[in-house]
């Protein structure tokens, strides 16, 4: 009778790959992308040079990804304890310590590599500026410490549009720092409306999140509040004739449609409407950004 074998046997490299390219959120690591090509496109009267925007989405992105996989590795208890994040390789122990530190490490040169040598140095330092912005200050020392996280930490969310930008003028102007300021306004009431749904599960974090150490009525009104800010800080690029009538009234229509979300999740809210809410937020952020573009360019 042949004997059972009570191991396991060892995943298959591209089961570890796998897990290692969940650690940098993939998704989240496009739309920084996505919105590093917007600051690019917008920063050039033409085309951008191919190798430019190449091993600048690149190196940007890079850099992010070992954000990310730092931030996973850093909060890897925390996530342990949420629904939403416990399959998290770190989370469930998939990967250890050293492995993460030593793919975060490989990710950040090679992307600051990138930009130093094709790019531009101001790229590269704004770049890992960012990375430690997001790794450190915001992961480290502001998450666990203020409800207020989400609004200081959201700087580094809103740096990929600024990157791409300097990537290309090799200069951060007025008009980079109204994107930046956007996505700033714009990232307190996106990830508020995760919150809200999400409550329990950053109430068992320990985490100071809004919802749970101010109430959801208070953030639901912060929801509302930041939306309203975010309209009127979507204005400042025809204010200052970056752009023109066309992203004007999309900007107006898409803005109308996020404060009907908010108000109607401030004054009756539902779970429901709170993914409805997070979810048109994303949408919000892209359709703003590619009607600044397409404005850019039929002008």
């Amino acid at each position: 009778m042949q004997a059972t074998r009570l191991d396991s046997p060892a995943p298959g490299w591209r089961h570890v790959a796998a897990q290692y390219l969940a650690l940098t959120k993939p998704r989240i690591v496009m739309l920084a992308a996505f919105c590093a090509l917007i600051g690019m496109l917008l920063a050039s009267d033409g085309w951008v040079p191919p190798i430019t925007m190449l091993a600048g989405l690149a190196g940007i992105s890079l850099l992010a990804a070992a954000g990310f996989a730092f931030n996973c590795l850093i909060e890897r208890g925390i996530d342990s304890r949420m629904a939403r994040t416990r399959a998290r390789p770190l989370a469930r122990g998939e990967l250890g310590a050293t492995g993460t530190i030593v793919f975060a490490g490989l990710l950040a040169g090679v992307g600051a590599g990138l930009l130093y040598a094709f790019v531009n140095p101001l790229t590269m330092w704004l770049t890992l500026a960012t990375f430690v912005g997001y790794a450190v200050v915001y992961t480290v020392l502001l998450k666990p410490a203020t409800p207020q996280n989400i609004v200081i930490g959201g700087a580094s969310g809103a740096m990929p549009p600024v990157l791409g930008w300097a990537a290309v003028a090799n200069e951060v102007t007025a008009q980079a720092l109204v994107l930046f300021l956007i996505i700033f306004v714009w990232t307190p009431p996106h990830f508020w409306a995760l919150a809200l749904y999400r409550v329990e599960d950053y109430r068992r974090s320990g985490l100071p999140m809004l919802p749970v150490t101010h109430g959801p009525e208070f953030t639901r009104l912060s929801v509302f509040l930041y939306t309203l800010l975010l309209v009127a800080t979507s204005l400042l690029p025809f204010l200052i004739r970056m752009s023109g009538w066309l992203y004007l009234a999309c900007a107006l229509a898409l803005g109308g449609v996020f404060v009907g979300y908010a108000w109607r999740l401030w004054r009756n809210y539902s779970d429901a409407l709170a993914r409805r809410t997070f979810g048109y937020s994303i949408f919000y952020l892209a359709a703003l950004f590619g009607a600044l573009l397409v404005d850019h360019y039929t002008r």
